[in-house]
């Protein structure tokens, strides 16, 4: 079918998408519109299919190196299932390096709020983290913990953004961790030169903090600008890169870079529309 860009004004071509949206008699499935760009460290309400590869570099204090393999598959028009396997590999002034890996993650979220008059969707979900790291060599918690949050997404004018995410951490056992809360904010807008038929960059800020709840503790708050590009021209191989920057207590906590790369599968191959 060839091409009508030149033809038709963005008007008439907005016009026809909404068509064909109304084409759809499942209403249960949120709109497009509601998708917007994963963040570093934020879950988004929106479902996908997607393989994900991120890594985190110590940038400062001991050598450090924190990669995860994420898999994510929607199931339904709501629901998403998710896994997620991390490899650590630590360097603790010794010449020798250690490796292994850390805690398994499986997860489930489902849409439960997608409106797309008003920009909002809202999910609720919930992981176990799996205790299959070696907490002795910092790979993990040394128990399983149960996880409930809430992801939350507003798109603004002008391709802007905010998503939000809360939750609480709860282990099976508190005599090896204690249980804590965490709340999660991105502010984001998205460029889409050429019509938004070419590349988009959408650079983000993240404000994170999080807090044991046990005597003592206190929130911890960081800050990770960040910028994702597309690198197909498909849209559906991305690209995102930031610094997460400790604001408080920063022995313990140090500087790490962190990029990730996602292939949402959903939308075609690794090798597909990339002409």
């Amino acid at each position: 079918m060839p091409a009508f860009r030149e033809t038709l004004t963005r008007e008439e071509i907005e016009a026809v998408l909404e068509y064909a949206h109304s084409l759809c008699r499942e209403p249960a499935w949120p709109r497009g519109n509601l998708n917007f760009p994963r963040a570093l460290i934020t879950e988004k309400a929106f479902p996908e299919d997607e393989f994900v590869l991120d890594a985190a570099v110590n940038a400062e204090g001991d050598a450090g190196l924190t990669s995860r393999i994420v898999y994510e598959k929607r199931l339904g028009p709501r629901g998403q299932l998710d896994v997620s396997l991390p490899f650590q590999f630590q360097k603790f002034g010794i010449p020798a390096w250690q490796g292994g890996v850390g805690d398994l993650v499986t997860g489930y979220k489902r849409v439960v709020l997608g409106n797309n008059r008003t920009g909002t969707i809202l999910s609720l979900g919930g992981e176990v983290i799996w205790a299959t790291g070696d907490p002795k060599r910092g790979f993990g918690k040394g128990t399983t913990v149960l996880e409930g949050f809430a992801s939350f997404g507003q798109r603004l004018p002008k391709n802007g953004f905010v998503q939000f995410q809360s939750g609480i951490e709860s282990p099976t056992h508190t005599q090896d961790a204690n249980r804590a809360v965490f709340w999660r904010t991105v502010l984001g807008k998205s460029f889409a030169p050429d019509g938004g038929l070419g590349r988009l960059w959408s650079p983000m800020v993240e404000l994170l903090a999080d807090r044991e709840l046990a005597d003592g503790e206190r929130i911890n708050w960081d800050v990770v600008p960040q910028f994702q590009v597309t690198l197909s021209r498909r849209q559906h191989v991305r690209a995102a890169f930031g610094v997460r920057l400790p604001v408080n207590d920063f022995g313990p906590r140090t500087t790490q870079l962190i990029i990730y790369v996602l292939w949402d599968w959903f939308d075609g191959g690794i090798l597909n529309g990339w002409k």
